[in-house]
């Protein structure tokens, strides 16, 4: 008996994921001549069916169909594999937000109607010390924006090496400061041979989920607002080369201040607007507003910013019925975890707040605002495909954390890597720690010994606060500027905090931290300090569980470690942390640095994801 079956396939263009396969894909032609055969034959075509399936069809992580033409400015509108397209983009921080939650979060995004993710790529946190790289779980971009890719958004891709962004030194790493001639943001040889060197790692990275690779990255932002610093006239000539001869091959963009917007140009990439709009047209070129801002952040001691939801509708309505393209900053600000936060200059030093809500559609926590609501209706118009909106993750109030163990800074200083004997203060970006690197974060102690009484001057030495002791008592606060009235021969600490380096301007080169100068007592400098780096750094974090905790007495000694416990009930939720009566200080939650507390305001609990917590007990 002789039975035949003939079994074909060919695969198309796929409409739902937009996925281009060319008609010339391999076919696949059977016959079967053998009865007895025909089951394991079926068997063998289920699993190549599942291969080629796998091989031309996954939207990520396989193979990817090149395309031709990527995104382009024409005359008067940008297109996208040579169809007209407009960008209806939207800001979210991988870095800023619980990987957990990165679905849940570009979801969000798409179900409002943006068709586009924006994301900054901070420098600072992916590689903490020269020749130390972090790719991976939270700073995880490849998996990012391959998510994107998969959820069905075109990605634009900011690298910086500088991105502002209100991160502390604006993403740029701080050992970058232990060069004392360094010029940041210049053509300066120790600059460019460093960002030559992370580019080395983070781009072939990024290549293949380049559009006419197959990916969803349509364009590279180069740099950032450089029109506003511009102090060297080839940087931007340099940046551009660096990506382009790295192997981007996508559309470049700048993005700028409208009177800077030409000054932080560069030949070969399209001029966009930033966080304002005018009539501007650029020959030949559609109009982009890069970074409209959907409202603002916060700095300590200042009022909560809000931008009404009205107002920003109406600005994004004018913007796109002018036939402009538009980035929301931002769609989901999220949170600056740990010492992430930057600070203002302008007019004097204001630290920023953690929370990096920013007033933006979705809130820290990922929820559903005013704002989201009516920017959704408005862009239902430009999208006629909406998903549904996801459901929102459950909030909980849980029982407070009840502290029950103390350790006074004093004991913990053993378990600091040092410390450090110097004829002179030294900041804390050059002092011998991290493998040459110096510290970054956090808080640094100096002591000296004091042979008399008087005045005791910082300058503007300090930064950005000290708390000041004699013999280990606290007798006041050392600002930026600041006296002191000291008596007799005692030991002299001066604990410095490092509140966050100015994330703009023109003074990035000056950004060190701790102390910067000569502390003068009755007009001399003070010699001869011992030096304590407090990073508070998950490794000297870990350590401290050998420390010699006392269980809290009624009077605790102030600064010190405060450790407690929470617990969580099942499946644990997202939740805040409010520090009812602590004044100043930082909370870890199982290790983890959920940011600075200050009772000054205006933020007053801080963001705790349901992902940080263990179901039973964590450890405050």
């Amino acid at each position: 008996m002789r039975s035949s079956v003939c079994l074909q396939f060919t695969y198309h263009h796929c409409c739902l994921c937009d996925r281009r396969i060319s008609a010339h894909a391999p076919m696949v032609v059977l016959t079967i001549r053998n009865a007895h055969k025909r089951k394991y034959a079926l068997i063998c075509l289920c699993i190549l069916g599942f291969i080629v399936y796998r091989y031309y069809g996954t939207p990520s992580g396989g193979r990817r169909m090149s395309r031709k033409v990527g995104l382009r400015a024409n005359s008067s509108q940008f297109t996208l594999d040579g169809e007209p397209f407009r960008i209806l983009g939207g800001s979210v921080h991988y870095f800023r937000v619980p990987r957990a939650y990165w679905r849940d979060r570009l979801m969000k995004m798409k179900a409002c109607g943006i068709n586009t993710l924006t994301t900054y790529v901070p420098w600072s946190l992916h590689q903490p010390e020269r020749g130390v790289f972090n790719f991976h779980t939270q700073l995880d971009l490849v998996a990012y924006i391959n998510l994107a890719d998969e959820l069905g958004l075109w990605v634009i891709l900011r690298p910086g090496p500088y991105i502002s962004s209100e991160v502390d030194l604006g993403g740029l790493p701080s050992w970058l400061l232990r060069d004392g001639s360094m010029r940041l943001r210049t053509t300066h040889p120790g600059f460019t041979e460093a960002v030559n060197t992370f580019f080395d790692k983070l781009i072939p990275k990024v290549l293949p989920l380049q559009f006419k690779k197959g990916g969803p990255i349509i364009a590279v932002q180069v740099e950032n607002e450089y029109g506003s610093f511009a102090k060297d006239d080839s940087y931007m000539i340099f940046i551009k080369e660096a990506l382009q001869s790295k192997g981007i091959s996508e559309l470049l963009l700048t993005s700028d201040y409208t009177k800077t917007l030409k000054s932080g140009g560069v030949d070969g990439a399209v001029l966009s607007e930033g966080p304002s709009f005018s009539a501007f047209c650029q020959p030949n070129s559609p109009t982009v507003v890069m970074d409209y801002w959907t409202g603002w952040y916060d700095v300590w001691g200042d009022l909560h910013h809000v931008l009404p939801p009205e107002d920003m509708v109406t600005t994004v309505r004018e913007i796109l019925r002018r036939g402009m393209s538009v980035n929301l900053y931002m769609f989901h600000g999220g949170s600056s975890f740990g010492f992430m936060s930057g600070a203002r200059a302008d007019p004097s030093y204001r630290a920023l707040v953690p929370s990096y809500d920013y007033d933006a559609p979705l809130s820290e926590a990922g929820e559903y605002t005013p704002k989201y609501h009516l920017l959704r209706d408005l862009l239902s118009r430009y999208n006629s495909v909406f998903p549904d909106m996801p459901a929102l993750h459950y909030r909980e109030s849980y029982e407070p954390a009840i502290m029950y163990q103390h350790l006074s800074l004093w004991d913990a200083l053993s378990f600091t890597e040092g410390p450090f004997k110097s004829l002179k203060p030294v900041s804390m970006e050059n002092l011998p720690v991290n493998n040459g690197n110096g510290q970054s974060y956090g808080y640094t102690l100096y002591e000296a010994t004091i042979t008399s009484g008087g005045l005791l001057k910082s300058g503007d030495n300090v930064r950005d606060r000290a708390l000041v002791f004699i013999d280990r008592s606290y007798i006041g606060l050392f600002k930026h500027k600041s006296n002191q009235s000291l008596q007799g021969q005692r030991t002299l600490s001066l604990l410095v905090e490092n509140c966050g380096r100015v994330h703009q301007g023109r003074d990035l080169d000056k950004q060190h931290k701790g102390l910067v100068g000569d502390i003068l007592l009755n007009n001399d400098p003070l010699r001869d300090f011992t030096i304590y780096s407090l990073d508070m750094k998950p490794s000297f974090m870990d350590s401290l569980y050998q420390a010699p905790w006392k269980s809290l007495p009624t009077t605790p000694s102030f600064p010190g470690f405060f450790m407690g416990r929470m617990f969580a009930y099942g499946y644990p939720s997202d939740t805040f942390v409010k520090l009812l009566g602590w004044e100043k200080g930082v909370v870890f939650i199982n290790g983890l640095n959920l940011g600075r507390y200050w009772s000054i305001g205006p933020q007053q609990a801080l963001y705790l994801p349901g992902p940080f917590l263990n179901s039973g007990i964590n450890q405050v």
